[in-house]
Protein backbone atom coordinates (compact mmCIF):
# COMPACT_ATOMS: atom_id res chain seq x y z
CA UNK A 1 0.00 0.00 0.00
CA UNK A 2 1.43 3.36 -0.99
CA UNK A 3 1.26 6.45 1.14
CA UNK A 4 -1.55 8.69 0.01
CA UNK A 5 0.72 11.51 -1.13
CA UNK A 6 3.99 10.07 -2.45
CA UNK A 7 6.74 12.64 -2.28
CA UNK A 8 10.33 13.09 -3.32
CA UNK A 9 13.06 14.43 -1.12
CA UNK A 10 16.63 14.50 -2.51
CA UNK A 11 18.34 17.42 -4.25
CA UNK A 12 16.34 19.17 -7.00
CA UNK A 13 13.12 17.50 -5.87
CA UNK A 14 13.19 19.69 -2.79
CA UNK A 15 11.77 22.42 -4.99
CA UNK A 16 8.56 20.42 -5.16
CA UNK A 17 8.03 20.62 -1.42
CA UNK A 18 6.85 23.40 0.84
CA UNK A 19 8.96 24.92 3.61
CA UNK A 20 11.18 22.39 5.34
CA UNK A 21 11.23 22.28 9.11
CA UNK A 22 14.40 21.79 11.11
CA UNK A 23 15.11 20.47 14.57
CA UNK A 24 17.20 22.55 16.96
CA UNK A 25 20.23 21.40 18.90
CA UNK A 26 23.30 19.32 18.13
CA UNK A 27 21.91 15.97 19.23
CA UNK A 28 20.12 13.93 16.59
CA UNK A 29 16.32 13.97 16.92
CA UNK A 30 14.32 11.00 18.13
CA UNK A 31 13.34 8.95 15.05
CA UNK A 32 9.98 10.08 13.73
CA UNK A 33 7.20 7.67 12.89
CA UNK A 34 7.03 7.74 9.09
CA UNK A 35 4.44 5.88 6.99
CA UNK A 36 5.91 2.80 5.36
CA UNK A 37 5.57 2.98 1.57
CA UNK A 38 5.00 -0.73 1.08
CA UNK A 39 3.03 -2.14 3.98
CA UNK A 40 1.15 0.99 5.02
CA UNK A 41 2.43 0.51 8.57
CA UNK A 42 4.50 2.80 10.77
CA UNK A 43 8.07 1.79 11.50
CA UNK A 44 10.66 3.04 13.93
CA UNK A 45 14.14 1.59 13.90
CA UNK A 46 17.28 1.72 16.02
CA UNK A 47 20.35 3.48 14.62
CA UNK A 48 21.86 1.30 11.90
CA UNK A 49 25.59 0.59 11.66
CA UNK A 50 27.57 -2.24 10.05
CA UNK A 51 31.32 -2.79 10.46
CA UNK A 52 33.75 -4.58 8.17
CA UNK A 53 37.42 -4.37 7.31
CA UNK A 54 39.45 -3.68 4.19
CA UNK A 55 43.05 -4.56 4.98
CA UNK A 56 44.00 -2.47 8.01
CA UNK A 57 41.03 -0.12 7.63
CA UNK A 58 37.93 -0.54 9.77
CA UNK A 59 34.89 0.75 7.93
CA UNK A 60 31.52 1.38 9.54
CA UNK A 61 28.51 1.93 7.32
CA UNK A 62 26.20 4.49 8.93
CA UNK A 63 22.53 4.97 8.08
CA UNK A 64 21.32 8.56 7.93
CA UNK A 65 17.81 7.20 7.32
CA UNK A 66 15.86 6.79 4.12
CA UNK A 67 13.40 8.69 1.96
CA UNK A 68 10.79 7.70 -0.65
CA UNK A 69 11.49 8.62 -4.29
CA UNK A 70 8.83 8.99 -6.97
CA UNK A 71 10.74 7.25 -9.77
CA UNK A 72 7.99 7.99 -12.30
CA UNK A 73 8.78 11.65 -11.88
CA UNK A 74 12.53 11.46 -11.39
CA UNK A 75 13.94 8.87 -13.78
CA UNK A 76 14.66 9.87 -17.37
CA UNK A 77 14.82 7.78 -20.52
CA UNK A 78 12.33 5.18 -19.31
CA UNK A 79 8.52 5.06 -19.14
CA UNK A 80 6.51 4.78 -15.95
CA UNK A 81 5.13 1.46 -17.18
CA UNK A 82 8.62 0.04 -17.68
CA UNK A 83 9.69 1.32 -14.27
CA UNK A 84 6.77 -0.48 -12.65
CA UNK A 85 7.54 -3.70 -14.53
CA UNK A 86 11.20 -3.61 -13.47
CA UNK A 87 10.35 -2.78 -9.86
CA UNK A 88 7.84 -5.62 -9.70
CA UNK A 89 10.60 -8.13 -10.53
CA UNK A 90 12.29 -7.08 -7.28
CA UNK A 91 9.02 -7.08 -5.30
CA UNK A 92 9.09 -3.28 -5.15
CA UNK A 93 6.68 -0.54 -6.17
CA UNK A 94 6.79 3.18 -6.81
CA UNK A 95 7.59 5.29 -4.80
CA UNK A 96 10.78 3.40 -3.97
CA UNK A 97 12.70 3.89 -0.75
CA UNK A 98 16.24 5.25 -1.06
CA UNK A 99 18.80 4.85 1.70
CA UNK A 100 21.06 7.70 2.72
CA UNK A 101 24.32 6.01 3.68
CA UNK A 102 27.56 7.49 5.00
CA UNK A 103 30.79 5.71 5.88
CA UNK A 104 33.16 6.02 8.84
CA UNK A 105 36.75 4.94 8.23
CA UNK A 106 39.34 4.34 10.96
CA UNK A 107 42.62 4.07 9.08
CA UNK A 108 46.23 5.19 9.41
CA UNK A 109 45.57 7.03 12.65
CA UNK A 110 42.74 9.09 11.17
CA UNK A 111 38.97 8.99 11.58
CA UNK A 112 37.34 9.81 8.24
CA UNK A 113 33.76 10.27 7.10
CA UNK A 114 32.68 9.76 3.50
CA UNK A 115 29.61 12.00 3.17
CA UNK A 116 27.57 13.23 6.13
CA UNK A 117 23.93 12.72 5.18
CA UNK A 118 21.14 15.28 4.98
CA UNK A 119 21.36 16.81 8.43
CA UNK A 120 18.16 18.70 9.23
CA UNK A 121 17.60 19.93 5.67
CA UNK A 122 14.85 17.43 4.82
CA UNK A 123 12.87 17.87 8.03
CA UNK A 124 12.30 15.56 10.95
CA UNK A 125 11.79 11.93 9.97
CA UNK A 126 13.54 12.14 6.58
CA UNK A 127 17.22 11.42 6.97
CA UNK A 128 19.16 13.34 9.58
CA UNK A 129 20.11 10.29 11.68
CA UNK A 130 23.87 10.35 11.16
CA UNK A 131 24.65 11.61 14.66
CA UNK A 132 22.60 8.77 16.14
CA UNK A 133 24.53 6.27 14.04
CA UNK A 134 27.88 7.83 14.97
CA UNK A 135 26.95 7.59 18.64
CA UNK A 136 26.03 3.92 18.20
CA UNK A 137 29.43 3.41 16.55
CA UNK A 138 31.19 5.11 19.46
CA UNK A 139 32.47 8.02 17.36
CA UNK A 140 31.96 11.53 18.70
CA UNK A 141 31.80 14.32 16.07
CA UNK A 142 34.89 16.01 17.53
CA UNK A 143 36.97 12.88 16.83
CA UNK A 144 36.46 13.14 13.05
CA UNK A 145 39.67 14.31 11.36
CA UNK A 146 38.66 14.33 7.69
CA UNK A 147 35.41 14.45 5.68
CA UNK A 148 35.38 13.34 2.05
CA UNK A 149 32.32 14.73 0.25
CA UNK A 150 31.49 12.81 -2.93
CA UNK A 151 29.56 15.81 -4.24
CA UNK A 152 27.95 18.97 -2.88
CA UNK A 153 24.31 17.91 -2.81
CA UNK A 154 22.38 18.41 0.41
CA UNK A 155 21.89 14.71 1.18
CA UNK A 156 25.69 14.31 1.21
CA UNK A 157 26.81 17.58 2.81
CA UNK A 158 23.78 18.68 4.86
CA UNK A 159 25.09 17.05 8.03
CA UNK A 160 28.10 19.36 8.15
CA UNK A 161 26.13 21.84 10.25
CA UNK A 162 23.32 21.74 12.78
CA UNK A 163 21.26 24.84 13.54
CA UNK A 164 23.88 26.82 11.64
CA UNK A 165 26.77 25.53 13.76
CA UNK A 166 29.73 23.41 12.65
CA UNK A 167 29.17 19.79 13.73
CA UNK A 168 32.72 18.48 13.16
CA UNK A 169 35.04 21.10 14.69
CA UNK A 170 38.35 19.29 14.02
CA UNK A 171 37.61 18.01 10.54
CA UNK A 172 39.07 19.12 7.23
CA UNK A 173 36.48 18.88 4.45
CA UNK A 174 37.50 17.69 0.99
CA UNK A 175 35.23 18.13 -2.05
CA UNK A 176 35.56 18.59 -5.79
CA UNK A 177 36.72 22.11 -6.52
CA UNK A 178 34.32 22.36 -9.45
CA UNK A 179 31.41 21.61 -7.09
CA UNK A 180 32.54 24.15 -4.53
CA UNK A 181 32.82 26.87 -7.17
CA UNK A 182 29.60 25.90 -8.96
CA UNK A 183 27.41 25.82 -5.86
CA UNK A 184 29.04 28.88 -4.29
CA UNK A 185 28.08 31.19 -7.16
CA UNK A 186 24.32 31.74 -7.11
CA UNK A 187 24.45 33.06 -10.69
CA UNK A 188 24.83 29.42 -11.75
CA UNK A 189 21.28 28.72 -10.56
CA UNK A 190 19.74 30.75 -13.37
CA UNK A 191 22.30 29.54 -15.91
CA UNK A 192 21.70 25.87 -15.14
CA UNK A 193 17.97 25.94 -14.48
CA UNK A 194 18.55 24.13 -11.18
CA UNK A 195 16.57 25.16 -8.13
CA UNK A 196 18.19 28.01 -6.20
CA UNK A 197 17.73 26.10 -2.94
CA UNK A 198 20.95 24.19 -3.75
CA UNK A 199 22.93 27.38 -3.40
CA UNK A 200 21.15 28.39 -0.21
CA UNK A 201 21.93 25.01 1.30
CA UNK A 202 25.59 25.21 0.28
CA UNK A 203 25.79 28.58 2.02
CA UNK A 204 24.27 27.01 5.12
CA UNK A 205 26.38 23.85 5.31
CA UNK A 206 29.71 24.34 3.53
CA UNK A 207 30.43 28.06 3.96
CA UNK A 208 31.05 27.86 7.75
CA UNK A 209 33.90 25.43 7.06
CA UNK A 210 35.24 27.64 4.26
CA UNK A 211 35.22 30.60 6.64
CA UNK A 212 37.06 28.52 9.24
CA UNK A 213 39.70 27.56 6.64
CA UNK A 214 38.76 23.89 6.85
CA UNK A 215 37.86 23.16 3.21
CA UNK A 216 40.32 21.76 0.67
CA UNK A 217 39.11 21.68 -2.97
CA UNK A 218 40.06 18.68 -5.09
CA UNK A 219 41.01 19.71 -8.62
CA UNK A 220 43.18 16.78 -9.72
CA UNK A 221 43.10 13.03 -9.17
CA UNK A 222 45.38 11.80 -6.42
CA UNK A 223 45.76 10.89 -2.77
CA UNK A 224 43.75 13.13 -0.44
CA UNK A 225 44.56 11.40 2.86
CA UNK A 226 47.04 8.55 3.35
CA UNK A 227 45.71 5.43 1.65
CA UNK A 228 42.69 7.08 -0.01
CA UNK A 229 42.75 8.39 -3.57
CA UNK A 230 40.25 10.78 -5.18
CA UNK A 231 39.17 10.38 -8.79
CA UNK A 232 37.11 13.18 -10.31
CA UNK A 233 34.08 11.93 -12.25
CA UNK A 234 32.07 15.00 -13.39
CA UNK A 235 28.55 14.43 -14.65
CA UNK A 236 26.17 13.97 -11.77
CA UNK A 237 27.63 17.26 -10.55
CA UNK A 238 30.59 19.22 -11.99
CA UNK A 239 32.89 18.09 -9.17
CA UNK A 240 31.70 14.59 -8.31
CA UNK A 241 34.52 12.41 -6.96
CA UNK A 242 35.03 8.71 -6.30
CA UNK A 243 37.27 7.80 -3.34
CA UNK A 244 39.29 4.56 -3.42
CA UNK A 245 40.73 3.13 -0.22
CA UNK A 246 43.50 0.56 -0.62
CA UNK A 247 45.14 -1.47 2.15
CA UNK A 248 47.08 -4.74 2.03
CA UNK A 249 46.01 -5.48 -1.52
CA UNK A 250 42.31 -4.89 -0.81
CA UNK A 251 40.27 -1.96 -2.09
CA UNK A 252 36.86 -0.35 -1.86
CA UNK A 253 35.50 2.52 -3.96
CA UNK A 254 33.06 5.04 -2.50
CA UNK A 255 31.11 5.95 -5.61
CA UNK A 256 28.71 8.71 -4.57
CA UNK A 257 25.65 9.06 -6.78
CA UNK A 258 26.75 7.01 -9.75
CA UNK A 259 23.49 5.16 -9.00
CA UNK A 260 20.26 6.06 -7.18
CA UNK A 261 17.60 3.47 -8.03
CA UNK A 262 19.43 0.17 -8.11
CA UNK A 263 16.42 -1.96 -9.07
CA UNK A 264 16.05 0.06 -12.28
CA UNK A 265 19.51 1.39 -13.08
CA UNK A 266 21.45 -1.86 -12.72
CA UNK A 267 19.49 -3.58 -15.50
CA UNK A 268 19.15 -0.24 -17.33
CA UNK A 269 22.37 1.80 -16.78
CA UNK A 270 21.29 4.14 -19.59
CA UNK A 271 18.54 5.55 -17.33
CA UNK A 272 19.43 8.89 -15.74
CA UNK A 273 17.80 10.86 -12.94
CA UNK A 274 16.69 14.45 -12.61
CA UNK A 275 19.46 15.07 -10.07
CA UNK A 276 22.14 14.57 -12.76
CA UNK A 277 23.37 18.07 -13.60
CA UNK A 278 24.87 16.84 -16.88
CA UNK A 279 22.69 13.99 -18.07
CA UNK A 280 24.86 12.65 -20.90
CA UNK A 281 28.05 12.79 -18.86
CA UNK A 282 26.41 11.13 -15.87
CA UNK A 283 25.17 8.29 -18.10
CA UNK A 284 28.65 7.83 -19.60
CA UNK A 285 30.31 7.84 -16.17
CA UNK A 286 27.88 5.20 -14.86
CA UNK A 287 28.36 2.90 -17.85
CA UNK A 288 32.16 3.17 -17.73
CA UNK A 289 32.24 2.73 -13.96
CA UNK A 290 29.98 -0.33 -14.01
CA UNK A 291 32.10 -1.92 -16.74
CA UNK A 292 35.27 -1.35 -14.70
CA UNK A 293 33.78 -2.44 -11.37
CA UNK A 294 32.39 -5.65 -12.86
CA UNK A 295 35.55 -6.46 -14.81
CA UNK A 296 37.88 -5.86 -11.85
CA UNK A 297 35.51 -7.36 -9.24
CA UNK A 298 35.81 -4.18 -7.20
CA UNK A 299 33.93 -3.68 -3.96
CA UNK A 300 31.90 -0.47 -3.98
CA UNK A 301 30.00 1.58 -1.40
CA UNK A 302 26.99 3.52 -2.68
CA UNK A 303 25.03 6.09 -0.66
CA UNK A 304 21.54 5.29 -1.97
CA UNK A 305 21.53 1.50 -2.32
CA UNK A 306 19.82 -0.42 0.49
CA UNK A 307 21.83 -0.16 3.71
CA UNK A 308 24.75 -0.77 4.09
CA UNK A 309 25.08 -0.11 0.35
CA UNK A 310 28.26 -2.19 0.05
CA UNK A 311 28.89 -5.01 -2.41
CA UNK A 312 29.87 -5.96 -5.95
CA UNK A 313 28.26 -5.71 -9.35
CA UNK A 314 28.48 -8.22 -12.17
CA UNK A 315 27.54 -8.08 -15.82
CA UNK A 316 24.12 -9.59 -16.53
CA UNK A 317 23.13 -9.52 -20.21
CA UNK A 318 22.98 -5.90 -21.35
CA UNK A 319 22.87 -4.70 -17.76
CA UNK A 320 24.25 -5.56 -14.35
CA UNK A 321 23.30 -7.32 -11.14
CA UNK A 322 24.00 -6.24 -7.55
CA UNK A 323 25.54 -8.61 -5.00
CA UNK A 324 25.43 -7.12 -1.47
CA UNK A 325 28.30 -7.73 0.93
CA UNK A 326 28.03 -10.97 2.88
CA UNK A 327 27.13 -9.87 6.38
CA UNK A 328 28.66 -11.59 9.37
CA UNK A 329 27.74 -11.42 13.04
CA UNK A 330 30.62 -13.13 14.82
CA UNK A 331 32.63 -11.82 17.72
CA UNK A 332 36.36 -11.89 16.89
CA UNK A 333 38.17 -14.75 18.65
CA UNK A 334 40.62 -12.39 20.34
CA UNK A 335 37.67 -10.68 22.02
CA UNK A 336 36.28 -14.00 23.22
CA UNK A 337 39.65 -14.95 24.71
CA UNK A 338 39.50 -11.83 26.90
CA UNK A 339 36.36 -13.10 28.63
Amino acid sequence: MMIKKPFTILPLALALLGPISSSPGLAAPTPAAVPDTIAGTVRQTAPAIYRFTIGDAQITALSDGSVPLDLHQLLRGVSAQTIDEILARSFLANPAEASINAYLIDFNGRRILVDVGAGDLFGLGNGGRLLEALAAAGAAPETITDILITHVHSDHSGGLTKAGKIVFPRATVYAGGADIRFFSDVANAAKSGIDKRFWTQTEQTLTPYVTAGRVKPIDTDGEVVPGIRAELQPGHTPGTAFYTLTSKGQSIVFVGDVIHAGAVQFPRPDVTITFDVRQDEARAVRKAAFTRFARDRMMIAAPHLPFPGVGHIAADGSGYRWYPIEQTDREPMKERLKL
